[in-house]
């Protein structure tokens, strides 16, 4: 329960901004970088590169609109608030690396394969990439080290899987395949220049394609299922009946319902067994101490709704 709730506590910071903000810093500078790279060398891997950047550009802008949106407060149109809203930009940055960057790459790398031309000025094309994947690597390494800060004692994969926490996977999931795509980029434009066969450049511009459509899928999958409705995480359900059985009014909890309806908001729905002989007044001050203990220790939990009942 200790190690829930410190985890409970770095997750308030989930919508901070700065993350996005680097990588969308970072991405201006490759992106004019790589268009004047690929008008010098003809390079489709490095056409596909730039496209690819210039469109992660975007997504980041975004991901900030979904952050800014999400932080609404509820209405009487939206009473559990504006929270998925993160979720759904999202979903539509998933939707556009694989339209706007996948699709395009791959496009591009069959064209180049199919009419091959030379490509010219390696040197340059080389240095530029070099410089971009410093650039995108160290963007990575970082999103690493926010991901390390959040998930705790969970493994890095399986955070991946299960977290919430959907801006932080996006820009990591964009940023990894950039660095990946990089380094195809490079091994296919040294390729290129070195045995004198055009379509090594259509072969790296195909990769970073393929590499940028599996990105785009994950994210997509991860990200609908937040979009729909998915529940909280399980320690949620443990917590929560951690602190039922500390209260001296609850016999035992009959049912847990806790939904996800942002980063660090959860809904939590809940049947509990009161203890015999308790008077109406004593029935709604027992629940009401109960509902505030659960929202001052587990800060996660936004709205909180706790119904007295003798069965499931």
């Amino acid at each position: 329960m200790v190690g829930y709730l410190r985890a409970t506590t770095v997750s308030q910071k989930d919508h901070a901004t700065g993350h996005i903000i680097q990588s969308l810093v970072v991405n201006l500078a490759i992106t004019l970088a790589k268009f004047v790279a690929a008008f010098l060398t003809g390079s489709g891997a490095m056409l596909a590169e730039a496209i690819h950047t210039s469109a992660d550009c975007s997504n980041q802008v975004l991901l900030l609109l979904g952050v800014k949106r999400a932080r609404k407060q509820p209405d009487g149109a939206h009473p559990l608030g504006y929270g998925r809203e993160l979720y759904f930009w999202s979903f539509m940055v998933a939707m556009l690396l694989f339209t706007g960057g996948g699709v395009f790459s791959v496009y591009e790398g069959i064209h180049k394969i199919l009419r091959p031309e030379p490509v010219d000025h390696v040197l340059v094309g080389l240095g530029v990439l070099v410089f971009s994947f410093l650039l995108e690597g160290g963007s990575a390494l970082s999103n690493v080290k926010e991901i390390n800060r959040r998930r705790g004692t969970t493994p890095f994969v399986p955070y991946l899987r299960a977290t919430k926490d959907s801006d932080l996977i996006v820009v990591f999931g964009e940023n990894s395949a950039a660095s990946l795509g990089l380094l195809f980029a490079m091994g296919s434009i040294g390729l290129a220049s070195v045995t004198g066969q055009g379509w090594w450049d259509g072969v790296g511009s195909l990769l970073v394609g393929l590499v940028l459509l599996g990105v785009a899928i994950f994210l997509a999958v991860e990200v609908k299922s937040l979009l729909v409705g998915e529940g909280a995480d399980p320690h949620i359900d443990q917590a929560v009946r951690a602190v039922a059985v500390e209260h001296p009014q609850i016999e035992s909890v009959l049912r847990v319902l806790a939904v996800q309806q942002g980063p660090g908001e959860i809904m939590l729905a809940m049947k509990v067994r009161m203890r015999a002989g308790l008077s109406g007044d004593q029935l709604v001050d027992a629940i009401n101490a109960f509902e505030r203990t659960l929202k001052a220790r587990i800060t996660e939990i936004r709205w909180c709704f706790v119904e007295p009942d003798y069965e499931a």
